[in-house]
């Protein structure tokens, strides 16, 4: 259950440097201030899904360096049944610049089966730095870190593209940049735990690794209305395959109008 947050963000290398520098000037109107989402995690054992454990999303107004920021913060976990298996405590929060939507710092600290990672990352977009708690790195104008890319991918214009295209962007995690993509798949109903929606369809192309198989083998459903909700991922992983619904919310910053009928 390695990156419970991370299940439709592990992208892989893909896309030149310089093809992020489109999305610069990207602006917020698909969350608002108080929002919550809360997703849950099904594993398959045989022919039936059993739910292993949430991840819960929120969106709060803070100042940083001199600045109206989203603070956004990312709560993954087992439930406690499933906690002498394998049990998970992560949080991921990112601060997020209102005027420009890029990331101003970015802190993950999570415990995974007794695995523990801590890492305190700050941008100086400027200047082009990450400086985090191992180094200072390099990164390219407009880098996003993982939280902030879900975000940044919930205001991308898809009625710009066409059916099969790449949007690519560029990501900081684990002290290295990742030039990466979704692949645009269109539209579609969808059926979930919560309901049945009219949807964005795409897929990322993943990193191979422990968990996931590489290439694009997950796939993204989003509602296709103003708030772009994460619905629905599903993907293979190494041993059978896993499903994760949004299962609540509270607070959307437009009428939920992609769905048409709650379960």
């Amino acid at each position: 259950m390695r990156y419970l947050l991370l299940i439709f963000l592990c992208f892989a290398c893909v896309t030149p440097a310089h093809a992020q520098n489109d999305f610069c000037s990207i602006r917020n109107s698909s969350f608002n201030v108080g929002e919550s989402i809360t997703l849950k995690v099904m594993y398959n054992l045989g022919k039936m899904y059993v739910g292993a454990g949430e991840a819960v999303f929120t969106v709060a107004l803070e100042r940083f360096a001199n600045r109206d920021v989203y603070h956004i913060t990312g709560d993954g976990r087992t439930f406690r049944a499933y906690d002498w298996i394998f049990k998970v405590r992560d949080k991921y929060e990112t601060w997020l610049d209102t005027a420009t939507m890029q990331p101003l710092k970015f802190l993950r600290n999570v415990n995974e089966g007794g695995y523990k990672i801590y890492n305190n990352v700050v941008f100086n977009q400027a200047a082009h730095q990450a400086v985090s708690t191992n180094g200072t790195f390099t990164v390219p104008p407009c880098v996003q870190d993982v939280i902030s890319s879900i975000y940044y991918a919930r205001n991308i214009d898809f009625s710009r593209y066409q059916e099969g295209d790449k949007i690519p962007f560029a990501m900081f995690l684990d002290d290295q940049v990742y030039n990466i993509y979704i692949r645009y798949l269109g539209k579609e109903e969808v059926n979930t735990r919560f309901g049945k929606f009219r949807a964005i369809k795409f897929k990322p192309l993943l990193i191979k690794g422990t968990i996931f198989e590489g290439g694009e083998k997950m796939t993204v459903w989003v509602s296709d209305d103003a708030n772009k909700v994460p619905l629905r991922v599903e993907s293979p992983i190494s041993v059978g395959n896993i499903i994760v619904d949004m299962v609540n919310y509270s607070n959307l910053r437009h009428p939920f109008t992609s769905l048409i009928k709650q379960r």
